[in-house]
């Protein structure tokens, strides 16, 4: 079964900002998206660029005090980035870079998202992966007019919109599913205490249409390839589930944004 799941957004369109909390059973994180005008990279030029960080407050878990907790930071960070863009370059991710471009090779919307782990006891992937991608499905991309009259060889001038935006598109964002190791046993979901015991732990993004966007791994003890196999194909069963429950309430969100 998938985790229980609550959401809450905070809406700031003008800065082109959006930002979720989800609280998973007792882990409680809290995403935010800003999208800012950036130069894409000469090596693609077509394609904005995606920076991914991860804080671990050390109110959280008295693990993360200290350099420890700078050290998960940078963990989570590396692992959201593999499970959301497929590496750093973002080949093969889940948010498509190129609808973010503006004029290519000179103009592109970058993004910052930034999570925050408030409280943990476990899942904490999982837990990020649904508060990003929620995050996302809230953030507004301001409209942009660019200037016809710019050169060919010179930085075209852009005029931002403070009224229009495009919603960010999040129908090929993946959501993470985390499977643990404890013994013989494969458990999604896991809290602190079952983390503490396992043997390794594998983290599969999966889209809407069932697609494979990221894997990670954790733990030193070995997998074989047909077990590794029968996780995936249970990530995918609980994939479907934790989407559909977080579509849902993120739709409620939605609902008492509008009431209010």
């Amino acid at each position: 079964m998938p985790p229980a799941i609550a959401a809450a957004f905070h809406r700031r369109r003008s800065t082109a900002n959006g930002s979720t909390r989800v609280k998973m059973d007792a882990t409680d994180v809290i995403a935010s998206v800003k999208a800012e005008l950036g130069k894409p990279s000469p090596f693609q030029p077509d394609k904005s660029k995606v920076s991914i960080y991860v804080d671990c407050s050390p109110t959280a878990a008295p693990m993360f005090k200290g350099r420890r907790g700078d050290e998960l930071s940078a963990e989570l960070s590396a692992a959201i980035q593999r499970c959301l863009l497929g590496g750093k370059s973002g080949a093969g991710g889940g948010i498509d870079l190129s609808s973010l471009s503006i004029v290519e090779g000179k103009v592109c919307w970058d993004l910052y998202i930034d999570g925050l782990v408030v409280s943990s006891d476990g899942n904490l992937l999982d837990a990020l992966g649904a508060a990003i991608k929620a995050a996302l499905s809230n953030t507004g991309i301001p409209k942009v007019h660019v200037a016809t009259s710019a050169s060919s060889d010179g930085q075209p001038e852009v005029d931002v919109s403070d009224e229009d935006f495009l919603q960010f598109d999040t129908s090929r964002v993946p959501v993470v599913v985390t499977l643990t190791k404890v013994g013989r046993h494969y458990i999604v979901d896991a809290t602190s205490k079952e983390e503490s015991q396992m043997s390794s732990a594998i983290s599969v993004s999966i889209n809407r249409q069932g697609r494979i966007r990221g894997l990670t791994k954790r733990g030193g003890a070995g997998l074989d390839p047909s077990a590794v196999l029968d996780m995936i194909s249970v990530a995918k069963h609980v994939s479907e589930q934790l989407m559909n429950k977080l579509d849902s309430e993120i739709s409620a969100a939605e609902a008492c944004e509008e009431e209010s």
